[in-house]
């Protein structure tokens, strides 16, 4: 016999995304969008291929219903992810400074041939981080509980 679905049934669950096409890009650059991440929280692991950032994600998924139910505005660690890395270039960035705090703007994809790429991460403050890869295959896992966002705004963009 079946059951009746639960309120449960519909309750949020971490997000756990892929993009492999350039369609799929867009949608990962805006969750992402505002997230900031300490320069500690870098890893690039060249036998790997893998270049990941553990991120403090705004949820923009979350922004109405918190608006809605008149509660804070949320964060959650994420971890994101490229796959198939063949090298990482940086600009605007003091990565001396271990102590710096970045925060990323947006995502972008260059396709090249046979499928490789560039994937970008743009940064405030005219930085960013660029990986060349065999294939575009980016990960984000969220991999906390959200918590209330410690500015208690949205990320606000001036003209």
């Amino acid at each position: 016999m079946a059951e009746d679905a639960t309120f449960e049934d519909g309750a949020e669950r971490p997000l756990h995304l892929k993009a492999e096409t350039a369609e799929d890009v867009p949608v990962m650059a805006t969750l992402v969008q505002d997230a900031v991440l300490a320069m500690t929280d870098m890893s690039w692991q060249p036998k790997l291929r893998r270049l990941a950032f553990l991120i403090n994600r705004f949820r923009w998924e979350d922004r109405a219903a918190a608006e809605a139910r008149g509660r804070a505005y949320e964060r959650v660690r994420s971890v994101l992810v490229i796959e198939g890395v063949l090298s990482v270039a940086s600009q605007g960035i003091d990565r001396a400074d271990r102590d710096a705090v970045l925060s990323i703007l947006d995502i972008q994809w260059t396709p090249g041939e046979d499928g490789a790429g560039r994937v970008e991460l743009v940064l405030a403050g005219d930085g960013g981080i660029a990986a060349e890869v065999e294939c575009l295959d980016l990960t984000l896992k969220d991999v906390t509980r959200p918590y209330a966002a410690p500015s208690g705004k949205v990320p606000g963009h001036p003209e």
